[in-house]
């Protein structure tokens, strides 16, 4: 099992914040070793991104077909956080393509766990950031300026809080009170594992 963190830098297509970001996470091994304390989303995403293995802690939005508040904050400094946006499921627009995209890893964010869709997706899977959601989806969000930052969101019969760690890789998506790999406690300001 190889768990390690790196440091990404600049690219020639897009100028990323430097920071410590997981670039590797094993799922199963991180289930095997610990088990129940673990939660584990239900197996309905598909990777989208252009790093298939990050985790850091969460940072969560809820909205409706209206993607202010993912705009909002993939516009301030991730520092290695994942953004969580419980988007209720639609399938009738996307809440993220590639400007929000490379916004989000310009400034720092390891990944976006979209429960909703995605579009511009031949660009997002060469955007150096992890982007996970149910589906593509052609059509734009509206702008409104609604949804609820730092709120407790469900979905994949899972309750994820804000400061909660998520990881994901090829294998899945789960969730953890606390930091299990090196690097992804970087924005919660717990002390790194073991």
């Amino acid at each position: 099992m190889a768990l390690f963190s790196a440091c990404l830098t600049a690219s020639s297509a897009i100028n990323v914040m430097r920071i410590n970001v997981v670039t590797e996470i094993f799922l199963p091994d991180l289930c095997d070793a610990h088990g129940d304390a673990l939660s584990v989303l239900e197996p309905i995403f598909s990777n989208f991104g252009g790093t298939e293995s990050f985790g850091g802690p969460a940072v969560t939005v809820r909205c409706f077909e209206d993607n202010s508040r993912v705009a909002e904050q993939l516009s301030r400094p991730g520092h290695g956080q994942i953004l969580v946006v419980d988007g209720g499921g639609s399938l009738r627009c996307a809440l993220l393509g590639d400007n929000l995209a490379r916004k989000g890893a310009e400034n720092g964010w390891a990944g976006v766990l979209v429960y909703g869709c995605v579009r511009d997706v031949q660009v997002l899977a060469e955007t150096p950031i992890g982007i996970l959601a149910l589906a593509p989806h052609p059509r734009r969000s509206v702008k409104r300026g609604s949804g609820e930052l730092n709120v407790p969101v469900t979905f994949a019969c899972v309750t994820i809080r804000p400061g909660a760690f998520v990881y994901a890789d090829p294998n899945g998506v789960i969730l953890s009170a606390e930091a299990l790999v090196a690097g992804s406690e970087a924005a919660s300001g717990k002390p790194p594992p073991g």
